[in-house]
């Protein structure tokens, strides 16, 4: 098996809002009731669609992964813990019995709920940008709980784009991680690591089977 050669030009990610906060509307008038779930995914298609068009004209090329596959609806750690399944357990009726989260259980728990508290935010390292805090305890099930990643990138593969995905890496998702409040005295996220991996194992052969050549796994917590 030979290695995809790695495109000579490239971005680390690109902005996901629109051009014209076309995102933060249809977002808001989803949590308004004004527009469906499915209303909001296809704002979303079309804005992934804009964003290959417009990476391409600047130069970067249709099929040779330079273009980052980073959407999100709200907050990249927020989607590799819902990926992953590390749902925080005062939310566990959000998860439905295969696992997923849909649109409006990803929301609660960014935004909480009644009693039930949002995830906490704080910032991502020392910038300006404020990320949800996934909790992991030794009795969280870690496993490919959405295939939504997988999604896009076959989404972009039938529309004649080889795009690169882009999600956080294990080690920098345990260690920006707290310990859920059933953890005992002591314990770690970064303890699960040899549970999580084979989890991020099922997720790169999934990604590899819909057209995915390079994957692009931010460990920032390692520089």
């Amino acid at each position: 098996m030979t290695t995809p050669t790695f495109p000579t030009g490239s971005i680390l990610g690109y902005p996901r809002i629109g051009r014209r906060r076309e995102l933060k509307k249809a977002v808001e008038s989803f949590w308004a009731g004004k527009i469906t779930a499915d209303e909001l995914e296809a704002t979303a298609v079309e804005l992934r669609r804009v964003t290959r068009e417009r990476l391409v004209s600047l130069g970067l090329g249709k099929t040779d992964s330079s273009i980052p596959e980073a959407f999100s609806f709200y907050d990249q750690m927020l989607d590799a813990a819902v990926t992953v399944g590390a749902v925080p357990t005062r939310f566990s009726s959000l998860v439905a019995a295969d696992g997923t989260v849909d649109l409006a259980g990803y929301f609660t728990i960014a935004r909480g709920e009644g009693d039930n508290t949002p995830a906490e935010m704080t910032k991502w390292f020392d910038s300006n940008y404020h990320y949800l805090v996934p909790e992991i305890g030794p009795e969280t099930t870690l496993r490919l709980a959405t295939d939504r990643l997988v999604r896009e990138v076959a989404e972009a593969t039938t529309t004649g784009f080889r795009t690169r995905p882009v999600i956080v890496g294990p080690v920098t998702f345990l260690l920006l991680s707290k310990p859920s409040e059933s953890a005992p005295e002591g314990y770690q996220p970064l303890d699960r690591l040899d549970d999580l991996l084979p989890v991020y194992v099922e997720l790169l052969a999934a990604l590899t089977a819909v057209g995915a050549e390079w994957v692009q796994l931010d460990e920032p917590a390692l520089v």
